[in-house]
């Protein structure tokens, strides 16, 4: 087998394994009437092709009209050089991102029976959308970087960026639940997972913008926070799991 072929096989694995690994982990969460894994690994696969897809055109489009209006940005708010990474990260990402990573919860919508399985079908397309990025990323920076980059780029999206994805997208799945099983709006649920992933984004960003005034500290006070929402919003949400599963099991006996 040629090496390129090797290469690729495991920048694929790397980036996709820890991903089904949490989808596995997240599933399992709930003791009764666990969802299928054929339909999960749907919802996973919408959330790594087609709103992967949808949300590089839909960013390139919003970032062309911000840069077509940078003047007038400048103006309200002064030409500060960081002002598009903010813009990017906190605004315009988590606003596509959390909306085209629902294409394939919506689609599952007729299939829950339990406010808990919009959880798990929100946490799939995050997670699926997250293996897609972490490869993209972690392939960046095999090729510019080496492979000490490489490792490192994976461990730490492993460990944030896919728990982030997940647990943003399972609230907005709840609120997807909700709305199809209670006929209550979705929209507070996605604004909440907006937020979320913008507060991240912030974070990871943090090191970047602010390093001429705190220096390496500045990199390690965004790191440790953007754990903290990952890690925070991933219990977060398998508890929630778990609450709605006993009352189900409780109305069920």
């Amino acid at each position: 087998m040629e090496q390129w072929v090797v290469d690729v096989l495991i920048l694929i694995a790397v980036a996709f394994v820890p991903s089904v690994l949490y989808l596995v982990w997240i599933r399992n969460t709930e003791r009764f009437s666990r969802e299928p894994y054929g339909r999960l690994i749907k919802v996973f696969a919408y959330g790594a092709i087609l709103s992967v897809g949808l949300a590089i055109l839909l960013e390139l489009v919003l970032m062309g009209l911000y840069s077509q209006n940078l003047e007038r940005v400048y103006y309200y708010f002064g030409e500060n050089p960081n002002l598009t990474t903010l813009v990017l990260a906190c605004i315009i990402a988590p606003f596509v991102e959390e909306l085209t990573k629902s294409v394939g919860v919506f689609r599952a919508r007729r299939m829950m029976s339990e406010l808990e399985n919009g959880i798990v079908y929100g946490a799939a397309a995050g997670l699926g959308f997250a293996a897609t990025e972490n490869l993209l990323y972690e392939g960046t920076a095999l090729l510019e970087s080496g492979t000490e980059a490489f490792i490192a780029t994976a461990v730490v999206r492993s460990l944030s960026s896919a728990l982030l994805h997940a647990s943003a997208s399972s609230v907005f799945g709840l609120g997807i639940a909700k709305s199809t099983m209670n006929h209550s709006s979705w929209i507070p649920y996605y604004l909440l997972a907006v937020l979320m992933h913008g507060a991240f984004n912030f974070f990871a960003s943090f090191g970047e913008i602010f390093y001429d005034q705190l220096g390496d500290t500045a990199y390690l006070i965004g790191l440790s926070a953007a754990f903290v929402i990952a890690i925070g919003g991933i219990t977060a949400a398998r508890a929630k799991i778990r609450a709605l599963d006993r009352r189900g099991w409780r109305k069920r006996r």
